[in-house]
C-alpha cells in the first residue's frame, strides 16, 4: 500500500497521512493552554467529567473515558445531546467539566446541550478544530484541534488529533511522566504507521458485507472508528464491540467464514483480547488482528509503543488500510453516499 501503488491519493490518503505533523504542531500550539487546564483541574478536583460528541468525536471521547478514568481517577460519562435538545432537560452537572469534542463545533444539539451544561455549573471545554466555530467561542477553555482543512467526509487526521489532545490533557493534568515521553514519541511513530503495510486483510475485507471489529479498555475507541469507517467507506456493515461484551449475544452469529478484526495493547486488556482471538478462530471466523503476538489467522504489523499510544498509531495504520479497500471496492472514500462533512443533528 505504498504511495508508488495508489495512484489515487484521495483527499482521505493525503489527510490521513498528516496525522504526525498535526500532533507535532498541536503540542507545540496547545502547551500554554494544556498546562493552564491541567493546573485548574488539579486545583479544582471536578467530581466528573462529562463528555459531549457525536460519530468520531464520540469515539475519541470512548478513548477520553477509560484514559481519564484509569489515569485521573475521575468518574468520566457521556451526556446524550438529546437530553437536552429533545427533552429540554439537563443533569445537575455543577462540580463538573464538560468535555465537548468537534471537528465542526456546529451542530445544533451539541450547542444546545453545551448551553445548558455551562447554566448547570460545568466547566466547558471545547476540543475543536475549527477554532471561529459557535463551540469554541461559548467554551470556558479550548483545546485547538490543529488539523487544518479536513476536506474527507470521513474525518482521519481530527480524530487522531482528539485522542493527542486527551493524552496531552491528562499528561498536564496528572503529571505523569511516562504519559509525557510516550507523547514525545508520538508524532514519529505516527510516521512510521502510517507507512506500515496492511494490506494482508485485503482478501478478506474486499469480499465480506458484514464483520466483526473489536477491541477493550483504551482500544474500545478505535474499534469504533473503524466500525464506523468501514460503514462509511467501504460499505461494510461492521459492528463494535468489546472484547467482553462480544462474548454474550453477538458470539451467536460468529462462525465459519465470519470476518473479525481485533485491535489489542500491550495492557492488562490484552490476555482476554488474546483468548477471544482463539475463541473465534476455533469457531472458523477469519481473524485479523494488530498489537495481539501469536494471533492466529492474518496479523497485522504494529509499532512497539506504549499502551497508551498503541491505539493511537494502529488506527493510523487503520485508515492506510481503509483507503485501500475502499479503491478495491470501487468506491470514493472522500464522498460516502448519503452523507455531508458537518452532520447538523437536533
Amino acid at each position: 500500500m505504498s504511495s508508488a501503488a495508489d495512484p489515487q491519493r484521495t483527499l482521505m490518503f493525503v489527510e490521513a497521512g498528516e496525522a504526525s505533523d498535526v500532533v507535532r504542531r498541536q503540542r507545540a500550539r496547545n502547551a500554554a493552554v494544556i498546562a493552564a487546564l491541567g493546573a485548574r483541574l488539579r486545583a479544582n478536583k471536578p467530581r466528573a467529567l462529562v463528555t459531549l460528541a457525536r460519530g468520531s468525536s464520540d469515539h475519541a471521547a470512548t478513548y477520553a473515558r477509560y484514559l481519564i478514568e484509569t489515569r485521573a481517577g475521575v468518574l468520566t460519562s457521556s451526556v446524550s445531546p438529546s437530553v437536552s435538545s429533545i427533552y429540554d432537560a439537563m443533569p445537575d452537572l455543577g462540580g463538573t467539566v464538560v468535555l465537548g469534542i468537534s471537528q465542526s463545533g456546529r451542530s445544533p444539539d451539541l450547542l444546545n446541550a453545551a448551553t445548558q451544561a455551562t447554566a448547570s455549573g460545568a466547566l466547558l471545554v471545547a476540543m475543536v478544530n475549527d477554532e471561529a466555530s459557535p463551540l469554541a467561542e461559548q467554551a470556558d477553555m479550548v483545546i485547538p484541534l490543529c488539523a487544518g482543512p479536513e476536506r474527507s467526509v470521513a474525518a482521519s487526521k481530527s480524530f487522531v488529533a482528539a485522542l493527542a489532545a486527551t493524552l496531552d490533557l491528562v499528561a498536564a493534568w496528572t503529571g505523569n511522566a511516562a504519559i509525557e515521553s510516550a507523547l514525545s514519541q508520538l508524532p514519529d511513530q505516527l510516521k512510521q504507521a502510517w507507512e506500515l503495510d496492511w494490506s494482508a486483510a485485503l482478501p478478506i475485507l474486499t469480499r465480506t458485507s458484514a464483520m466483526y471489529v473489536v477491541g477493550r479498555g483504551h482500544g474500545l475507541g478505535i474499534a469504533q472508528e473503524a466500525a464506523l469507517k468501514l460503514k462509511e467507506t467501504c460499505g461494510i456493515h461492521a459492528e463494535a464491540f468489546s472484547a467482553a461484551e462480544v462474548r454474550h449475544g453477538p458470539m451467536a452469529i460468529v462462525g465459519n467464514g465470519f470476518p473479525v478484526l481485533l485491535f489489542g495493547q500491550a495492557d492488562e486488556s490484552l490476555d482476554s483480547v488474546a483468548a477471544l482471538a482463539g475463541e473465534f478462530a476455533s469457531r472458523g471466523a477469519e481473524v485479523i488482528s494488530a498489537g495481539i503476538p501469536d494471533a492466529p489467522g492474518v496479523v497485522l504489523p504494529v509499532i512497539e509503543a506504549d499502551p497508551l499510544t498503541a491505539p493511537i498509531l494502529e488506527v493510523a495504520s487503520f485508515y492506510r488500510l481503509a483507503n485501500a479497500l475502499a479503491l478495491a471496492s470501487g468506491r470514493d472514500p472522500d464522498r460516502p453516499p448519503h452523507l455531508t462533512k458537518v452532520t447538523e443533528t437536533l
